[in-house]
């Protein structure tokens, strides 16, 4: 049965999930709402950029919460975050550090026309603003990997999406 977070009609009684194979007329799940452009919340569907920025603000949740979690290890294992991984050479590899960097742009660098020079353009004081990442790093006794966060949280939004089975 598929949960919902809002009102709609179908048109006939509802004593069925969204598992059966037919049409509901009307303006019933998915369909558009009397002028107005009606979507869910669910996460398929949407573009690149939208799934970015789901990417964002999950990261900074991470973020958050690993910086409050007393037990450091119990988060990253409720969060899922593997211990371990294969490296390039089939040995296994041990996650043994995550930092997390803090960074500011103050301006922007470009190549400019007809130079060999970049163009120049510092950030206003006010248009300044911190951007932190987190990179966990995985060692063997031959390799060392650095898997950036956000890497990691949009592979899984992408398995996620390529997991659903919806048909609506």
């Amino acid at each position: 049965m598929h949960a919902h977070d809002h009102p709609h009609d179908h048109g006939h009684g509802h004593g069925h999930g969204h598992s059966q194979d037919h049409s509901h007329p009307g303006p019933g799940h998915n369909h558009r709402h009397e002028g107005t452009e009606h979507l869910h919340s669910h996460v398929h569907g949407q573009s690149d950029k939208e799934r970015a920025e789901e990417v964002k603000v999950l990261a900074t949740s991470f973020l958050e919460g690993f910086r409050s979690a007393e037990d450091k290890t119990s988060y990253l294992r409720l969060a899922g975050v593997p211990f371990q991984r294969k490296g390039s050479d089939g040995l296994i590899m041990y996650l043994v550090d995550a930092a997390i960097v803090a960074n500011w742009q103050i301006g922007t660098a470009s190549p400019a026309f007809a130079s060999r020079e970049l163009l120049y353009m510092p950030f206003p004081g006010k248009m300044i603003d911190s951007r932190e990442s987190m990179t966990f790093t995985y060692v063997s006794l031959s390799e060392r990997t650095d898997v950036d966060l956000l890497s990691m949280l949009a592979e899984r939004v992408e398995t996620s999406l390529q997991g659903e089975t919806h048909d609506h």
